[in-house]
């Protein structure tokens, strides 16, 4: 007989990190943000939640239209581990931009769209703050 499906257990590891288990698999998540911005972070994958944005954010400020630049901000306190592109660089939607490392995990921040860089404001070793400026992306 197959057992019943339970769902995960949370445990509350420190301030900011739960040991999450479910069928036998553990997995360590990463949670930061504000109430109007929570991130999460769980095996090199970062989650925003995004049923409470807060429209003055500047993490939420992109324009829709394919004129507008587009601004990679920093989800979390972080630490910038790696800068990719330098003005000028092409990107194609999905690239890897800039390297943050916060509670010891890697967060890629990746471009959401094809264009080409604008602007850098941030260099490796520099530690940023939530909805900090990273890079913007003009159209392409």
């Amino acid at each position: 007989m197959a057992e019943p499906v339970t769902g995960p257990r949370v445990s509350r590891i420190a301030d900011g990190a739960y040991l999450v288990e479910r069928d036998g698999k553990r997995a360590i998540v990463y949670v930061a943000g504000t109430a109007e911005s929570l991130w999460a972070s769980c095996n090199g994958h970062v989650f925003c939640d995004v049923s409470r944005p807060d429209p003055t954010s500047r993490a939420r400020r992109l324009d829709a239209s394919a004129d507008a630049r587009q601004v990679l901000t920093a989800p979390m306190p972080a630490t910038v581990r790696a800068v990719l592109a330098k003005p000028g660089t092409r990107v194609e939607k999905g690239d890897t931009i800039v390297v943050l490392e916060a509670m010891k995990m890697e967060l890629p921040i990746r471009a959401e769209r094809n264009g080409v860089i604008h602007a850098v404001y941030c260099e490796a070793g520099e530690l940023v703050q939530p909805d900090a400026v990273l890079v913007e992306i003009a159209p392409a």
